[in-house]
């Protein structure tokens, strides 16, 4: 097109050359004739080179992914907070919970799970549901609710494709006498849920740390009032297992792995990967649990009180096929 419009005006301008070499009074038209199409070529060459560049900025991009949305997360995933209750200093509290109200309002997380021995009469969830609106989500405790009759209790969150999450509470204190019947019939309870669930994920929670570890040795089990519990779930493949305490030291043995707090205020949560044989070694400091959940993937942040994402841990489906 820039082609024969530049021929066009060649030609014009020999036509405007031989009449004014005659003196014609064809020449001042001829003049207008020729500066109009060189503007109109010069327009079109100019179109010509923006078109051009246009598409060399633009091939090439990546498209948006059609699962996300404008915040960058993807609608099939469900999001939670974990957080370790009990008491807190005032401005810590409220520094953590302001934390917390955040990050509830900027990924919609459905509900937040309270790892305390306190059950709904703790303090941090007393004031995050009385002074924090965006809070007033969900709570569950490692503590059944009032009239409820037990101590630990199941519930099933639905995800995506028509798939369930267990979150798993657990009364572990009742678990450290062994003369306790409560404790026995805690565990066939246990026993019988994992045994019969079909959900994507099972995430058991308790107050007390699973594992025990030996500063000396760098050897990591579980603790030995605890092991029926841990047995339980290493043999009926539960994914994880939250917890308000931590051991003294973390390493890694067989297929179990530990995370723990190791800030001087050690508040944690804690998370101990139970079937996947996952081994870090970070520092994570006081703060709460953000997961993310979807039907293959669950992964978990470990956000501080100042905001800051510390570290992250993905749990991945074992022999699922990738939708």
């Amino acid at each position: 097109m820039v082609d024969i419009t530049t021929a066009r005006v060649e030609i014009n301008f020999q036509i405007c050359a031989y009449a004014s070499s005659r003196g014609s009074a064809e020449e001042v038209g001829c003049s207008v004739k020729m500066k109009r199409q060189s503007w109109l070529c010069t327009l079109v060459t100019q179109l010509s080179l923006c078109f051009a560049l246009f598409l060399a900025l633009n091939m090439g991009q990546p498209r948006k992914p059609i699962y996300h949305n404008r915040s960058g997360s993807r609608p099939i995933d469900i999001y939670f907070i974990s957080v370790t209750g009990g008491f807190r200093p005032l401005k810590e509290q409220t520094h953590l919970l302001k934390q917390m109200e955040k990050v509830v309002k900027a990924y919609k997380a459905r509900f937040v799970v309270n790892i305390s021995e306190l059950g709904e009469d703790d303090q941090l969830m007393l004031n995050a549901t009385w002074y924090f609106q965006s809070l007033k989500v969900p709570w569950y405790t490692t503590r059944a609710l009032k009239g409820q009759g037990a101590d630990y209790f199941l519930k099933q969150i639905k995800i995506p494709y028509e798939k369930t999450l267990d979150v798993i509470a657990m009364d572990t204190g009742s678990l450290q006498d062994p003369s306790n019947g409560n404790g026995n019939d805690q565990l066939h309870w246990l026993t019988r849920t994992l045994e019969a669930s079909n959900s994507s994920w099972q995430i058991v929670v308790g107050f007390n740390s699973l594992v025990a570890c030996d500063e000396n040795t760098d050897q990591m089990e579980a603790k030995q009032v605890f092991e029926p519990l841990y047995d339980i779930l290493l043999k009926y493949g539960a994914n994880a297992y939250l917890s308000g305490q931590s051991c003294a030291n973390y390493i890694r043995k067989g297929v179990t792995a530990h995370i723990r707090n190791t800030g001087q205020t050690d508040k944690g949560p804690f998370f101990t990967s139970i079937n996947q044989g996952l081994v870090f070694n970070k520092k994570i400091f006081n703060g709460f649990l953000l997961h993310r959940v979807s039907p293959l993937e669950f992964v978990t942040y470990f956000v501080t009180l100042t905001g800051e994402v510390m570290h992250k841990i993905e749990l991945q489906q074992m022999g699922k096929e990738v939708m």
